[in-house]
């Protein structure tokens, strides 16, 4: 028997396995998605230095002016917020991290149109 029992416990397990394998540069850092139940957030991390490039998230005030919900049509809204973020410091290249979420629904919508903004990863 697993002694990894609750979802939340699987999702940790499955970001750590990520984790080994992915790593940010100041060249091409480590896009990184988080969801909670409420909220969304992105960051573009730097692991070598330990810096956060540049952020946003569902409760950014660029994201709430244009009255969106941390939905699907929320999520693909904050994707292309992130990559216009990123570009004005001047990223193009980035490592996706899921965070151990699993690629389909709001995570994917973010990458989407992250990708349509610009970034490539």
């Amino acid at each position: 028997m697993s002694e990894y029992k609750t979802k939340e416990q699987k999702r940790r397990r499955r970001h750590l396995r990520i984790r080994r394998r992915i790593a940010g540069t100041a060249e091409c850092p480590r896009f990184c998605v988080s969801i909670t139940a409420n909220n969304i957030y992105c960051q573009f991390i730097d692991d070598e230095n330990g810096v956060t490039l540049a952020a946003t998230s569902s409760l950014d005030k660029q994201f709430k002016e244009q009255n969106a919900r941390p939905n699907m049509e929320g999520a693909a809204l904050l994707g292309k917020i992130a990559a216009e973020k990123a570009t004005a410091v001047k990223i193009s290249k980035v490592v996706f991290d899921r965070s151990g979420f699993k690629f389909h629904g709001r995570v994917k919508a973010i990458a989407d149109a992250a990708r349509e903004n610009g970034l490539k990863f």
